[in-house]
């Protein structure tokens, strides 16, 4: 393995990474999802805007530009490459380029790399996030929640040092994202999801 491969490989994972469908998708519906609900480019405030079909869509389109650099790096690259190219896959996302360094909450796309790291692993987290949310209706309190234990979940797993860190400060970029819903929830004025 060339060094020059693997970092063009991170390149081209940060710009697919960047890529903004919420906000793709919602140009073509006539909408800017940056104006409009929460302002953020992911699935739930595509969804609460436009509609679930178009928040299912983003959903899976986010998801995949985690899982699929990954899923073909794991082919390529040992663990202590591959984690970096899982991390910037997020970065890209949250931090995108094409939005001047902003971008959408990250849980999607993690989603998407933890898929590609372990089935097992990305089955429980979202088994957690789905418990989470189905008791409490917060998207954002399941998401930090399963972002929290899910680099113990690679840990125990996966017994992989790498991919620990890697989810550990994946998970630290999810709970940041998510700061204004934190504090909009201890003043009592964060909305529960309830699609309708």
């Amino acid at each position: 393995m060339e060094i020059n491969s693997f970092f063009i490989y991170v390149l081209i994972t940060y710009l697919i990474g960047s890529i903004p469908f919420g906000l793709i998708v919602g140009k073509i519906f006539g909408k800017d999802v940056r104006k409009e609900g929460s302002g953020n480019i992911g699935a739930t405030n595509v969804t609460r805007v436009i509609g679930k079909k178009a928040g299912i869509l983003v959903l899976l389109l986010d998801a995949l530009k985690g899982f699929f650099p990954v899923y073909i790096a794991k082919y390529y690259f040992p663990s202590k490459y591959v984690s970096i190219i899982a991390l910037t896959a997020v970065i890209g996302h949250c931090f995108s380029i094409y939005l001047k360094f902003k971008g959408g909450k990250g849980v999607a796309t993690a989603f998407g790399v933890l898929l590609a790291l372990s089935l097992k692993v990305a089955l429980i987290v979202l088994t957690f996030w789905l418990g989470v949310f189905l008791t409490t209706g917060y998207v954002f309190l399941a998401s930090v929640l399963s972002a929290g234990i899910s680099w113990s979940v690679i840990y125990v797993l996966l017994d992989d040092i790498y991919y620990t860190f890697a989810g550990f400060f994946i998970a630290i970029i999810i709970i940041f994202k998510h700061k204004s819903n934190l504090d909009r929830f201890l003043e009592g004025k964060e909305n529960r999801f309830i699609y309708k």
